[in-house]
């Protein structure tokens, strides 16, 4: 069977045995499918093993008066359910298929409102009831015909060549292949009987036919110097191209795209573009394929000295953030994705990200930054290396060790930041629970490339030192993976030098010691009595005590007369 996900829900038969309290969450589940893309609702199912119990029988009747009370509970969602069913293990189940709520809002019998975020179920906001209203109609985009335009007012030539693109595509199936032209259209929904619909016209349409889409894709690429002023623009407002041809001709035309820095390597310069190949392709991608088609705008391509943006029409999806993009799966333009993805533009369903976060880690750059409003998107993508040696030892671990993508991902977080708690990396990550950040940091610490210190939220996370010097990299030492006992040592020393210092003078003489690190081990040393302080919170001052002042000056003595 397959496991939870977006679509595929797993109950126990008691929650339709079992009253109210069961049918209350039952009714959840149902009203988030509704309101997504619909999906399938397994009921006998244990929790646990994912299995329905071997002697479990479902009676008829329990099944009719469970969809009558589902109907009674639920309102504008469509539910159907299979006959009985039974597993190879011997136990009976049925199955609840929720269709997808396309023209009005599911709510339950006391107007609760519920989305599907991945696999769980979550409680609309209001500020996002008015993002829901507005999604509705975008679902539908693709597959509204136009009643003016039929497939013989097509170019041929475009449907051999569209059906062409999909057969030679290493991810379509060999049942796909095997079809007829008009089959595969019919199959990628770009005509409905003699109609195209308006996923049709945007891929096989004359430039006048794309036009009458309500928005079809327009672009702007505008180029600006260091002091942000306009130097060069390029726009396609004609609709002359499909998706395809247009991703083309923007990679063509955008040649400030492909500067790159110059690194040292050996007796050679290794050129690190300063955004990477295939980042450009998933971010270009992505304008387009989650770009809302029911609202007005352009998609803005813009060059800056030090970054680049790009911003398209339409907010993020309701129930994916900014702090959430690289595990949830939802899109927007569901049969649009499916036809860019089989032509191999793009990755798969919620891997665009992930492929993202791998390559820039790959290479040492920052995450992509995310800013979310109620019409529109806009993805900033930083120039900027991380220091040069430390994407050398990248290079080496590329080179030498095989990781998975999300094992890469990290690597390239612990790597950039030197010294991480297992808090602030499953921040990064995207992470709820420090038992998913595991999983993904487990095989760097199996294959000796990163070592931990610390305990639980205390887990702090380094580079192995015996992997920079296998990787003869010339890293500098650095106080920010100073253990805390030298650290404390350090801090001695400075008050001795410096007695009735507040913690932000200490931070200005021990620069490369991050602040946090720093006060926790501050308050520590003055809670064991090692530290003394004056004045409130505020401009409080701290000195070594004066015990431990007398030992040191002694040692110091005694170091001088030897």
């Amino acid at each position: 069977m397959e496991t939870e996900n977006s679509i595929i829900e797993y109950k126990s038969i008691q929650k339709v045995t079992k009253g109210d309290s069961g049918f209350s969450d039952l009714v959840k589940t149902c009203i988030c499918l509704a309101n997504s893309q619909g999906g399938t609702i397994y009921i006998g199912f244990d929790d646990n093993t994912k299995l329905p119990p071997p002697n479990q029988k479902v009676e008829q009747v329990t099944i009719n008066k469970s969809v009558n009370r589902l109907r009674q509970l639920c309102f504008n969602t469509a539910i159907t359910v299979s006959e009985i069913m039974r597993h190879k293990n011997g136990g009976q189940y049925f199955i609840l298929t929720v269709l997808p709520s396309t023209k009005s809002i599911a709510t339950t019998s006391d107007g609760k409102i519920f989305i599907r975020v991945g696999d769980e179920c979550h409680p609309v906001r209001s500020e996002d009831i008015s993002h829901l209203v507005a999604e509705k109609d975008s679902f539908q985009w693709e597959l509204v015909t136009s009643r003016n335009i039929k497939i013989k007012d097509i170019n041929p030539s475009e449907i051999i060549s569209f059906a062409l693109n999909i057969r030679t595509s290493v991810k379509t199936s060999e049942n796909v292949r095997s079809k007829a032209d008009i089959e595969i259209l019919e199959y990628y929904n770009l005509i409905d009987g003699e109609y195209l619909t308006n996923l049709g016209l945007l891929w096989l349409g004359y430039p006048g036919q794309r036009a009458r889409i309500s928005y079809p894709v327009t672009v702007q690429y505008i180029v600006y110097d260091k002091n942000e002023v306009k130097v060069r623009k390029e726009v396609w407002h004609d609709c002359a191209l499909n998706p395809k041809d247009l991703i083309l001709d923007i990679e063509k035309k955008a040649v400030e795209l492909t500067y790159f820095h110059e690194l040292p390597k050996g007796m050679f310069r290794e050129p690190i573009r300063h955004y990477p190949a295939k980042v450009i392709r998933e971010l270009l991608i992505n304008a387009i394929a989650h770009k809302s088609y029911t609202i007005s705008g352009d998609i803005f391509i813009e060059v800056f000295d030090n970054r680049l943006e790009i911003t398209n029409p339409g907010g993020l999806p309701t129930g994916v953030t900014k702090n959430n993009i690289l595990h949830q799966r939802r899109r927007r333009n569901p049969h649009l994705i499916n036809v860019l993805h089989d032509m191999n533009l793009m990755e798969g369903e919620g891997s665009g990200y992930d492929m993202i976060y791998e390559v820039n880690s790959r290479f040492g750059k920052p995450f992509p930054e995310i800013i979310s409003e109620y019409d529109s998107t806009k993805v900033i993508q930083e120039a900027k290396l991380i220091e040069e040696n430390s994407l050398h030892l990248l290079s080496y671990i590329t080179e030498h060790f095989v990781l998975k993508q999300k094992e890469m991902i990290a690597m390239g977080v612990i790597v950039r930041e030197r010294k991480i708690s297992s808090t602030q990396l499953s921040k990064e990550l995207q992470f709820n629970m420090d038992e998913r950040l595991r999983t993904w940091i487990s095989g760097l610490v199996g294959q000796g490339l990163i070592i931990s210190r610390g305990y639980r939220k205390g887990t702090e996370y380094l580079i192995n030192p015996k992997l920079i010097a296998s990787a003869k990299v010339n890293i500098r030492p650095s106080l920010v993976t100073i253990e805390s006992h030298r650290l404390q040592a350090l801090i001695e020393e400075d008050l001795l030098m410096h007695p009735e210092s507040q913690v932000s003078d200490i931070g200005k003489r021990l620069v490369e010691v991050q602040l946090k690190d720093l006060r926790k081990c501050i308050y520590k040393m003055a809670k064991t009595g090692i530290l003394d302080h004056s004045g409130g919170k505020t401009y409080r001052r701290y000195s070594l005590a004066k015990k431990n002042r007398d030992e040191k000056e002694n040692e110091k003595e005694r170091q001088i007369s030897t």
